[in-house]
C-alpha cells in the first residue's frame, strides 16, 4: 500500500447577500471598515469573506465561521441577516442592486463593476457562492521535481497541468455541490414575483450562470503562452481584465491579483470557483465537500499531462453546463461514477479519503435515480 500526501494550503471566500428583516436586499452602506477579510464583491449588498491561508480545510472553515459570527452579530445590530442561498431572494427592480462603492485607491473596482453592468446587467451579479483556493506546499512541490528542474518553471508547468485537468473535471464537481434549484420569478423579470423551481440544480454554474458572452479559447502550451492568450483578448476589447474572464478555475499569483503578476511571478495557487453555497450546511459548504475537492486535485496531478485544444475546451464547457441540469445526460453521470471509482482505487488503504469518495459516490447514486442532491440534503 502506497501512502498519498494530502498536505496543503487552503483558503475560502464566500459571498453571500446582505437582507433586511423581510428577506429583501438590504440598501443600507456596508457596514464594516476596510478590512482584507470582510469585503464585497459586485454589489454594496454582497458581503464576501475571505479566510486566512490555512494548513487544512478544517482550519479555513474555523476562521470562516470566525468572520461568519462577526459578520452575523454586527449585521443584527441592523436587522439584517446573511442570505446562505446562491440565488438572490425577491426584488422588484434593478435599482435595488447598487454596485458596491469603492472609492479612494480602490475606484478602478467600481469602474470595473460598472463596466460589467453595462455588458451583462446587474442581475447576474447577485449570484453568490464559494471559491476554494488551494496550493501545494513547498515540501510537496520539492518532492515531486525529482529532476531537480528550476523550481519556478517546474511550479508553473504543474499547476498549469492541474488548471486543464481541472477545467476536464469541473463538471464532477457541480454534479457533486449544486445546491440552489428553486430560484424568486424576478430573476427572470422586474414585477414578478414566485418561486420556481427551475430544470437547474444551480443556475450560476448552467447556461443562465457566470460565463462570457463567448467561450475565450486560451493557450496552455506553457504559463507565459497562456496569460499571452488571455492578454490578447483583452488587448482586443473582448474582455475589460483577466478579472472578467469567467470560467470555473483561475490561476491565481501572490499578493495582488493581476495578469501581470502571474505572469511575471508565477502561479501561487489555484482557485476553484463553482461551489454553490449549501443551505444545509451552517457555513453555507460542507467539509466533505472541500475536502473532496483536495483529493480530487491530488488524484488529477496523478494522471498523464495531455494538450487541451480548442475542441476539449468547448467541451468542458458544455460538460460543466449540463452538469448543472436537474436531468444530466446518463453519460455524464458514468462519467463521473468512473472518476470517482479510479480515485478509489488511487487512494487504496487511506481510510479518510476513502471515506469521503464514498459519501460523495453515495451522492451521486442519489443523483442517478432522479433525485435533485443539494449538497448533503436532497430535494425529491
Amino acid at each position: 500500500m502506497k501512502y498519498i500526501d494530502i498536505s496543503g494550503n487552503f483558503g475560502i471566500e464566500r459571498e453571500t447577500l446582505r437582507v433586511d428583516s423581510r428577506g429583501r436586499l438590504a440598501q443600507t452602506p456596508h457596514p464594516f471598515a476596510y478590512d482584507p477579510h470582510i469585503t464585497r464583491d459586485f454589489c454594496e449588498n454582497q458581503i464576501e469573506l475571505v479566510t486566512k491561508v490555512a494548513s487544512s480545510v478544517e482550519g479555513a472553515l474555523q476562521h470562516l465561521a470566525e468572520l461568519d459570527r462577526h459578520v452575523q452579530a454586527v449585521l443584527a445590530q441592523n436587522g439584517e441577516r446573511l442570505w446562505l442561498y446562491s440565488n438572490p431572494p425577491h426584488f422588484d427592480y434593478e435599482d435595488e442592486i447598487p454596485i458596491a462603492d469603492f472609492t479612494g485607491d480602490h475606484s478602478s473596482k467600481r469602474s470595473y463593476r460598472e463596466v460589467l453592468e453595462r455588458k451583462y446587467g446587474k442581475k447576474l451579479m447577485l449570484y453568490s457562492g464559494i471559491h476554494f483556493n488551494f496550493s501545494f506546499t513547498e515540501d510537496y512541490l520539492q518532492a515531486l521535481n525529482t529532476e531537480q528542474q528550476d523550481p519556478r518553471s517546474f511550479r508553473d508547468a504543474l499547476y498549469l497541468r492541474l488548471y486543464k485537468q481541472l477545467m476536464r473535471h469541473s463538471f464532477l464537481l457541480v454534479l457533486l455541490t449544486a445546491a440552489s434549484p428553486f430560484y424568486d420569478a424576478s430573476l427572470d423579470k422586474e414585477g414578478k414575483s414566485g418561486i420556481i423551481k427551475s430544470k437547474y440544480t444551480s443556475l450560476r454554474n448552467s447556461e443562465r450562470g457566470y460565463w462570457n458572452r463567448f467561450l475565450p479559447i486560451l493557450d496552455h502550451s506553457s504559463l507565459q503562452a497562456f496569460t499571452d492568450s488571455i492578454r490578447r483578448y483583452i488587448d482586443s476589447g473582448a474582455l475589460y481584465s483577466a478579472s472578467e474572464l469567467y470560467l470555473p478555475i483561475r490561476l491565481k499569483p501572490r499578493g495582488v491579483n493581476s495578469l501581470g503578476a502571474l505572469a511575471e511571478n508565477g502561479v501561487d495557487h489555484i482557485e476553484l470557483r463553482m461551489f454553490d453555497l449549501n443551505p444545509s450546511a451552517p457555513l453555507g459548504i460542507d467539509v466533505k465537500d472541500l475536502t473532496f475537492a483536495h483529493l480530487l486535485m491530488v488524484y488529477l496531478l496523478s494522471l498523464p499531462d495531455t494538450d487541451f485544444t480548442p475542441e476539449q475546451q468547448v467541451q468542458a464547457v458544455q460538460a460543466h453546463q449540463h452538469a448543472a441540469l436537474l436531468a444530466p445526460e446518463p453519460e455524464l453521470l458514468e462519467r463521473a461514477e468512473h472518476i470517482l471509482t479510479e480515485m478509489a482505487q488511487f487512494y487504496a488503504g487511506q481510510e479518510e479519503p476513502l471515506a469521503v469518495i464514498a459519501s460523495e459516490l453515495e451522492k451521486l447514486n442519489a443523483r442517478k435515480v432522479g433525485c435533485c442532491c443539494t449538497g448533503s440534503q436532497i430535494y425529491e
